[in-house]
């Protein structure tokens, strides 16, 4: 049971936890809620529309930009317009930035269910996937069985 290895001293030159000058300058991460304003699938970012902060209403909505990885869902991530939304934002140089978005009470964010157009298929068909020899699609021409075609 004696075994503890993490000395209770700090290691010297380091600052004792909560005394880092990085505390100060980070303020506590701001809680709203709102909708989702838009959100561009294919860039993977957009804007929400807040509607509270703290709990509070304020008197006309705030935008504050969203990225898709930023959303607590799983799968594709993406916002689907007007769904209602609470997250965890911050003040940046560009604005207002959410660091978290959640659906509301925390569940997973319901996402739009537009796709970024012919990813998936494209994909398959480009000529970086499949045997440039035979045109196999499971193997490249390294490891092709067949010989050299014309």
């Amino acid at each position: 049971s004696g075994s503890v290895v993490l000395s209770p001293g700090a290691k010297p030159g380091e600052e004792p936890d909560g005394d880092s000058p990085k505390a100060e300058n980070e303020p506590q991460p701001l809680h709203g809620s709102g909708i989702c304003k838009w959100f561009n699938v294919r860039m993977g970012f957009g804007f929400l529309s807040m509607t509270a902060k703290g709990g509070a209403a304020l008197d006309s909505p705030v935008d504050v930009f969203v990225h898709q990885s930023k959303l607590h869902m799983e799968g594709f991530r993406s916002l689907k317009e007007g769904e209602a939304v609470e997250f965890t934002f911050k003040k940046s140089s560009k604005g207002l930035e959410s660091i978290r978005v959640t659906g509301p009470g925390g569940v997973f964010c319901i996402g739009s269910e537009r796709r970024p157009k012919g990813k998936s298929l494209q994909k398959r068909r480009s000529k970086g996937d499949r045997c440039y020899n035979c045109g196999g699609l499971d193997h490249h021409a390294k490891e092709c069985k067949l010989p050299p075609q014309p």
